[in-house]
């Protein structure tokens, strides 16, 4: 039998598989706020060796998914309701010159079926109660509009931005059934981009923000101490 064809895995690609199920674990409410991760307790769980684990540790680290408190270990954070605040303004911030970038001129078509095609998949999610989903279905949509304005820089921050408010979603699992407002803000959001009105657009963007954060400091401001 001949095995030319099999290559050892990259230990890079290992890296990533063990970042991006932990990414995962953490998006959707495996790893909660104020969790502490144990290296060896997840090399054992994932069937591998610490080092990849370390590394992966590291990279969410910098991503701001986890955070490192010396002779204590790593954890994930959990936002103060500063945070949140702050979070949403700094997504309104890039978001809104998203917006400006991409309806400068006419948005492409492309685009537009793109993010109608991605609130159905919103409008299914809503009638099947499959919350996770929607939160996933919700990052793409606005990272559709983002990347449309052909800015890495800008691009990048969002991602940094997204994973901060995975964060803030995570912390009350029970919230998304609280924002059904979600899909019929981004319908509208959807025909404002379509229609060329910028103005309205940034207004319904800084409402749909808006909602956000009065939510979940509401849910904050009832959690335990």
């Amino acid at each position: 039998m001949t095995t030319s064809h099999i290559t050892p895995i990259p230990r890079r690609t290992l890296v990533s598989q063990v970042t991006e199920q932990l990414r995962e674990g953490i998006y959707h409410g495996v790893f909660l706020p104020g969790s502490q991760l144990h290296e060896a307790e997840l090399a054992e769980r994932l069937g591998v060796s610490r080092g990849p684990v370390r590394e992966s540790l590291q990279r969410l680290i910098q991503e701001g998914l986890l955070s490192s408190q010396p002779h204590r270990g790593v954890f994930v954070p959990v936002l103060s309701e500063e945070d949140i605040v702050d979070v949403f303004f700094a997504r309104e911030a890039v978001e809104a010159a998203a917006f400006r970038q991409v309806m400068a001129s006419p948005a492409p078509a492309e685009l537009v079926d793109a993010l109608r095609r991605v609130v159905d998949e919103m409008a299914g999610a809503v009638d099947t109660d499959n919350w996770r989903a929607l939160g996933d279905i919700d990052v793409r949509f606005h990272r559709l509009v983002v990347n449309a304005a052909g800015s890495h820089r800008l691009s990048r921050m969002f991602d940094t931005l997204i994973s901060e408010t995975r964060l803030c979603l995570n912390m009350y699992a029970d919230l998304q059934p609280a924002r059904l407002d979600l899909l019929p803000e981004h319908r509208e959001l959807v025909e404002l981009i379509a229609g060329a009105d910028l103005d309205t657009a940034l207004v319904t963007l800084q409402r749909h923000f808006a909602e956000a954060v009065v939510t979940l400091r509401h849910r904050l401001r009832q959690s335990p101490r």
